[in-house]
């Protein structure tokens, strides 16, 4: 989850209309919020199907643009769908990989923002990244990837999670006011991309029906492909179920 903020290239005009700006302000301006974490209001942190919902996040960013093919050719040797939350800075790293990932139907693109900040009113910050400071950042934060997922698919999923998967219920609001819907989850999969194989393969195998895991899928070299691989088989034989978010029957509503 962790990484640092850097530029990314300017994205082209989202072809979906987004509330202004200035209608965001109008409604939202002046809205102190009171919590700020992982589970805030408003977001969702599992699903009512009988599947567990796998999600991986693509950060981008000084050692987090990487791809890991490893744990990639495992879902696909599987057939195990999955949920994939694209950061503009690791689309622009890798735009080969990005439409290959797009054109896999065993794949959904859903968004992780675009400067990788924890999505905050206030400059709140998480793992020591400062977040979004006021309701434009987050406004331009929450918009201004999409035009980079629309490139690569006509009608990206509406699944929004912020750098470090941490909000502000206020954040959270408005992240729904955009047309998209704040996804955190009920498993940590990775630990960041800092988990072992075996603490991997640890945290995957308790999952169940209605969970959603988050894993990382830019971090080669480290516990998560290896802990998938040894996983997954086991997990199958034993009847478990894999799901995207969309086919999770999550609403966007």
């Amino acid at each position: 989850m962790p990484a640092s903020p850097q530029p990314v290239p300017p994205a082209p005009e989202p072809r979906l209309p987004r509330p202004p700006l200035e209608t965001i302000q109008a409604r939202f301006g002046g809205r102190a919020p009171h919590q700020w974490g992982l589970e805030v209001p408003g977001v969702v942190t599992r699903s009512s199907s009988d599947a567990v919902a796998l999600t991986f996040d693509a950060c981008g960013g000084p050692g987090g643009s990487g791809v890991d093919a490893r744990l990639l050719a495992t879902l696909r040797k599987h057939g195990v769908p999955a949920t994939l939350f694209l950061n503009a800075r690791w689309i622009a790293a890798n735009p080969g990989t990005s439409a290959e990932l797009a054109a896999d139907p065993l794949f959904e693109l859903a968004d992780h923002g675009t400067a990788h900040r924890p999505l905050s009113v206030s400059g709140r910050s998480a793992y020591g990244i400062p977040g979004t400071a006021s309701l434009a950042a987050v406004y331009d934060e929450l918009v201004s990837n999409r035009a980079h997922l629309e490139n690569l698919v006509r009608e990206p999923a509406p699944w929004y999670r912020p750098g470090t998967a941490y909000f502000d219920e206020v954040a959270a609001e408005v992240t729904r006011a955009v047309g998209l819907v704040p996804v955190n989850f009920s498993v940590n999969g990775d630990g960041g991309a800092t988990f072992s194989a075996a603490q991997v393969a640890t945290a995957l195998a308790a999952a169940g029906p209605g969970d959603i895991v988050i894993s990382h899928m830019n971090r080669p070299g480290s516990g998560t492909a290896l802990g998938y691989e040894g996983v997954l088989p086991r997990m199958l034989a034993h009847g478990v179920k894999f799901t995207t978010l969309s086919k999770a029957g999550l609403s966007a509503a």
